[in-house]
């Protein structure tokens, strides 16, 4: 079976755009190798910060969304799970991965998300463990 993995914003931006460790992780979707499950909440925040903080163009954000979409399995959330006290921000990146039945998320997130580990039974983890773990 393979691994169901969500990304956390932060890792599609740094692997959309400068590449590395980050899109060789996102890369093991492309290549089948593992499951890839977003949400529009995800790629809303990601279409936003490629905008905002990344001086995108809007064509360009929605090129780098439509090309993940591409390769990811998306799924709606209910925004009814809180579970990030320290950031509720990051609560849509956990729901997806519990209503996408992941087996991991991937996060660049030092200061909420990777300190929880795991999240009933999911574990948290940096690109270069999944990368290491699934290549």
């Amino acid at each position: 079976m393979r691994p169901i993995v969500v990304y956390d914003t932060n890792v599609l931006i740094s692997g959309m755009i400068w590449g590395g460790v980050p899109y060789d992780c996102i890369a093991l979707a492309q290549r089948n190798k593992v499951e890839a499950v977003t949400c529009s909440e995800i790629l809303n925040e990601l279409s936003e910060k490629l905008t905002t903080k990344f001086n995108a163009s809007p064509s360009q954000a929605a090129d780098i969304v439509a090309e993940l979409l591409s390769f990811h399995r998306s799924v709606r959330i209910t925004n009814q799970l809180k579970s990030v006290t320290a950031d509720p921000d990051d609560d849509k990146v956990i729901e997806c991965a519990v209503v996408g039945g992941a087996t991991h998320v991937v996060t660049g997130d030092k200061k909420h998300l990777l300190p929880l580990g795991s999240y009933k039974g999911i574990p948290i983890v940096k690109a270069a463990d999944l990368l290491i773990q699934f290549q």
